[in-house]
């Protein structure tokens, strides 16, 4: 959706010119909102990083330049490049994410999210996406050429009936104003253990995608962190957002977030294998199908699956 360019001390986010169902990039005009969404809504959690948005401009001879004479052609995000090193998932890979930086990050997370306003007039968007999200994930991983059903096929039934059994719940929390309008795609990638911590790249292209369960987004923040080996990090964010947001879900849908979040990661893995060309066309379906085993774990509720944690770390079967 983007490319983006590098400097030794800024980054640069150019939007291309592309429509799909969930976003619209094919005018200037729509890319020069979006870059004012992207630093507007990044600034809520990463402010230090998020600098202004640079016109890119074309002189009389045809020149390029951003911010220099001449028209407008196009638009970019100008942020302050981080460091690679201190990304939560590079942390965590060369095993110094220790848990004082992941609790400055729990205690922003929490702040953010308890202040955010409730979204009862348009938190049926919620409901709907994860219903709209299911169904393409269901169609895309059965696919025959991916050959992915035999394992696939229980792990969606699975989330399809724990999202059966937890509409009437979630229309609760909506209507009690337990979802909120979020960050949208919370990986380890997007968290900098900087001090203070930066959490960037929201997604800032639809509105409807940010609208969700904090304790999901959290969740699934967790989730990847256990995927990276760090299964402390799941409890100590829960922790700081029962603090902060104590309407905790049950487990049942808790292992319905975990489960639909995990199965959508392994639709958007296997996707790749369909783009013109492959790039890293060896990584995909192996990870589409770590994917798939993690979703057999989260559709567990939260205190099955930390008893089969807890075994496994003792040595049990």
């Amino acid at each position: 959706m983007s490319w983006v360019f590098l400097t030794d001390t800024r980054v640069y986010k150019m939007k291309k010119p592309v429509r799909f169902a969930f976003l619209d990039f094919s005018t200037i005009a729509r890319r020069r909102f979006f870059c004012e969404e992207e630093v507007r809504l990044n600034r809520r959690l990463a402010g230090r990083t998020y600098r202004q948005i640079v016109p890119l401009r074309r002189d009389k001879a045809g020149r390029l330049s951003l911010g220099g004479p001449g028209l407008a052609i196009d638009w970019l995000v100008e942020m302050e490049r981080l460091p690679a090193a201190d990304m939560l998932d590079e942390r965590i890979r060369g095993g110094n994410a220790g848990p004082q930086a992941l609790e400055n990050v729990a205690a922003m997370l929490a702040d953010f999210y308890a202040s955010r306003e409730p979204e009862i007039a348009d938190g049926g968007a919620y409901l709907h996406h994860l219903h709209e999200e299911q169904r393409i994930s269901r169609s895309v991983l059965l696919r025959s050429e991916f050959g992915l059903a035999d394992i696939a096929l229980p792990v969606l039934d699975a989330v399809d009936g724990l999202l059966a059994q937890s509409t009437s719940r979630i229309e609760a929390r909506i209507a009690r104003g337990a979802i909120i309008e979020g960050h949208g795609d919370l990986r380890p990638e997007h968290v900098c253990l900087t001090n203070p911590p930066q959490i960037i790249d929201c997604l800032e292209f639809n509105r409807s995608m940010r609208i969700l369960d904090p304790y999901d987004e959290v969740n699934y923040l967790g989730m990847e962190c256990d995927m990276l080996g760090a299964l402390w990090v799941r409890p100590l964010l829960n922790r700081a957002l029962e603090d902060r947001v104590p309407d905790r879900p049950d487990a049942g849908l808790l292992a319905l977030y975990g489960g639909f979040r995990a199965l959508l990661r392994a639709r958007l893995c296997i996707v790749h294998l369909s783009e013109k060309p492959v790039r890293h066309a060896g990584r995909w379906r192996p990870l589409a199908i770590r994917y798939l085993r993690q979703a057999e774990q989260e559709c567990l509720s939260p205190e099955s699956r930390a008893d089969r944690i807890s075994k496994r770390s003792s040595g049990g079967v």
